[in-house]
């Protein structure tokens, strides 16, 4: 039986990377979506001979948002699952002095994603049949100081995620939002991480084949973070403006 091809948006992350050679190995044709998709070019013909499955690559750039109604009619067929792994953490400092910095930090992290999905979202409403993964982060949970600007657009793209669930649930369309906690890629690069604490790309790939699998709402790819999250949101705001984390 032939499976459903997977849409990969951001598919030149470390994340996206993972979750395009999941799914390839369990035998799904790719479709692997960035900017400067011809840079995806051996990713493909590897991943192509690995596992003997199609591998296509398109242009996307998610703060085009004005491209995205062409970008998903133009796709050479219809994705079944499509796993969006677009984001930028940029640095808080950096937001705080700069606007232009922090706006491009919500914009990759909110208004792109959300952009995208929307009209997937449409896409696979009419078909009734479907299933979105959001790649959102436990920063969103509680607005931080170390990080509120990247913070604010994953609780605004977590929200979203949450109002789609609900919207399409009747509809034959599942929508998975994805908790990763801290994640040994690129962007956390020279960062100091705690080892128990950080997941590897290919746990978050296992984990959203998972999700997909059994129909999963909500995921913190590492339970501890569950946890560590309630803790973080219950405690009091005099208190907890008083903290650095």
């Amino acid at each position: 039986m032939t499976k459903p091809p997977v849409l990969i948006l951001g598919a030149r992350s470390d994340i996206g990377k993972a979750v395009a050679h999941k799914f390839a190995v369990l035998g799904h044709p790719i479709q692997l979506a960035a900017r400067h998709a011809s840079t995806l070019e051996p990713d493909k013909t590897d991943m192509e001979l690995r596992y003997e499955v199609s591998v296509s690559l398109h242009e996307f750039d998610a703060l085009a948002t004005d491209s995205h109604e062409a970008f998903v009619a133009e796709l050479p067929e219809p994705p079944r699952i499509a796993v969006c792994a677009v984001g930028l953490m940029g640095q808080q400092a950096e937001s705080e002095r700069d606007v232009a910095s922090a706006a491009r930090v919500m914009r990759s992290n909110y208004e792109g994603p959300v952009s995208i999905l929307a009209v997937l979202a449409n896409r696979f409403e009419e078909r009734g049949s479907g299933t979105i993964v959001g790649i959102s982060s436990v920063a969103g949970v509680r607005g931080r100081a170390t990080n509120y600007v990247y913070g604010s657009a994953k609780a605004g793209f977590t929200a979203f995620l949450s109002g789609l669930r609900n919207r399409l649930s009747k509809r034959g369309v599942h929508v998975v939002t994805v908790l990763p906690g801290f994640v040994a890629t690129q962007m956390t690069e020279g960062m100091d991480l705690p080892a128990k604490l950080t997941a590897e790309p290919s746990e978050i790939a296992d984990a959203i084949a998972r999700a997909v699998e059994r129909k999963k709402d909500v995921i913190y790819v590492r339970p501890i973070w569950r946890l560590i999250m309630l803790i973080i949101r219950n405690i009091p705001e005099r208190i907890f403006k008083e903290i650095r984390i």
